[in-house]
């Protein structure tokens, strides 16, 4: 008998092997395309990624169940496995892009369908070529040897997936990509069996038709993207990318530009003016002669802008984390007049990290900072609404000094908004509540924390279209509907805000 212990790895045996690496690059990376498109879409990326991977590792054990009642014709079962997997899985973040667009009730029972049906026939792949390679390899060496190369697969799309591949290609083009990679590994296997194929047409017509299909999806990725989008957003797209952190919208229509993050309205041009009014006066015509100025979030400039109207200021700090969004609203012509050319001033030094580690590892104080974070939709957001974050901002405020945070909406998210409130009070600052009318996103809120009392300034910069000095008081008045209510501190370990804002924005939205 032949010692197999000893013997060189034959062509076709390295040739599998190489296919596992690819076949796990592939799997992980519909695994994250379907989590991300749960975030963008659903929001809460925790729980979505959760159960995404939940469903999407389940379906592969159940696929690794099934592989048990595939006894003959092994190389023609994994050729049909993987152009499944590749025509599916590649095309599972336009169908759901497009569901989202069109059909968005049928969203969630997609994208699980897909998740299960996916992983399902990628818990049959590894099976089936642990029991290909078996004819040749002993099992010590055949489990080590897969299992490596499943591990660098994985390895290697988890890091190019956030840093390279939805930047440049987008999650549309990413998902056909690997999809022609999974049939090119179909066709591989159709070359190194040929001899052992019973219907060989049959399977060549079949390679030839899906990888004629993804290509065609390749080529057609930025009108499958922007059929998709146009339809969401209704308004005319000018301008859409993609980075690690986000993906980036902006339209034009009969209200002007807007501008959506992971779909989420940010600003709209006829009314943005009055949100950065309300956010940044306050509490700049409050200090008397703020010196030197700190902007968190706000990475398309509109609050720098508001805040470099007092000729007081020396120099102002924007932390940003996704330089995307400073490089696009610092070099775009239009989104540049947008925001008064605000990211080229002299004045300004941006900083591309997150805020809570800027906090955290520095120790200048500012006169006024102005927070200005999207709203707590998930985790990784609702880490700057909690007491540990607001602490931190304690820190870095000059003792005379005002901190502003915009805080979701008081009217539709009233436990949410005083929950904020709430928080800040618990570090030791004083809170005052505030809102204004924002027609784009009706009733919205805000809070200065400070030390010392905030008092109403006796004026304000000429030339703003919103406030003025008698007007700004009315601001902390609020009506019975919009009136405090008990709420919890949101901390670290809790992040109540989170799912109390989830829960209020979806009864809207329901």
């Amino acid at each position: 008998m032949k010692d197999t212990s000893t013997s060189a790895p034959r062509p076709i045996d390295v040739a599998l092997l190489a296919s596992v690496f690819v076949i796990a690059a592939c799997g992980l990376l519909y695994e994250l395309a379907a989590g991300a498109l749960a975030s963008y879409v659903l929001g809460d990326s925790v729980l979505q990624f959760s159960t995404v991977i939940g469903t999407y590792l389940f379906a592969m054990g159940v696929g690794s169940w099934l592989s048990r009642y595939f006894e003959r014709q092994l190389p023609a079962h994994f050729l049909r496995i993987e152009l499944l997997v590749a025509l599916i899985g590649g095309a599972l973040p336009a169908v759901l892009f497009l569901a989202n667009a069109y059909v968005p009730s049928a969203f969630r029972v997609l994208l699980y369908g897909m998740v299960l049906l996916v992983g399902t026939l990628v818990g049959l792949e590894i099976p089936l070529v642990m029991r290909i390679l078996k004819r040749n390899v002993q099992l010590k060496d055949l489990v080590s040897q897969v299992l490596t190369f499943d591990y660098l697969g994985a390895l290697a799309v988890s890091l190019a997936f956030p840093l390279l591949l939805v930047p440049q290609l987008g999650l549309v083009r990413t998902g056909l990509l690997f999809g022609f990679m999974n049939a090119a590994v179909a066709v591989w296997a159709l070359w190194l069996f040929r001899h052992e194929l019973r219907r060989f047409g049959a399977h060549a017509l079949a390679c030839a038709l899906v990888l004629a299909a993804l290509l065609a999806g390749l080529l057609g990725a930025e009108h499958i993207t922007r059929f998709a989008e146009d339809k969401f957003y209704q308004d005319r797209i000018v301008l859409s990318s993609a980075s690690p952190y986000q993906r980036i919208v902006v339209t034009h229509g009969r209200a002007g530009h807007r501008l959506y993050l992971n779909g989420n309205l940010q600003f709209a041009e006829r009314d943005e003016y009055r949100y950065h009014e309300a956010l940044v006066h306050p509490v700049m015509a409050a200090h008397g002669h703020p010196k030197r100025v700190a902007v968190l979030g706000g990475g398309d400039g509109m609050a720098v802008r508001e805040v470099l109207k007092y000729p007081s200021v020396e120099s102002v700090t924007l932390v940003e984390l996704d330089p995307a969004m400073t490089q696009l609203f610092g070099s775009h012509p239009t989104l540049r007049q947008l925001n008064g050319d605000a990211l080229a001033s002299r004045k300004l030094t941006i900083v591309n990290t997150d805020a809570f580690q800027w906090l955290q590892q520095g120790d200048d104080t500012y006169d006024v900072i102005v927070v200005d974070f999207p709203d707590p939709t998930n985790f990784a957001i609702g880490k700057l609404y909690t007491n540990s974050f607001y602490a931190l901002l304690d820190q870095r405020l000059a003792a005379s000094g005002y901190a502003v945070v915009q805080t979701t909406s008081p009217l539709v998210a009233r436990r949410s908004f005083w929950t904020v409130v709430t928080t800040i009070e618990s570090v030791g600052l004083q809170a005052r509540p505030y809102h204004a009318h924002v027609p784009s996103f009706g009733e919205w809120g805000f809070v200065i924390a400070s030390r010392r009392p905030w008092r109403v300034p006796a004026e304000l910069p000429a030339g703003l279209r919103f406030l003025d000095a008698a007007a700004l008081p009315l601001l902390f008045d609020f009506p019975r509907d919009m009136a405090r209510v008990p709420a919890e501190v949101n901390r670290l370990s809790n992040q109540v805000l989170v799912h109390t804002y989830e829960q209020e924005w979806g009864q809207v939205a329901h």
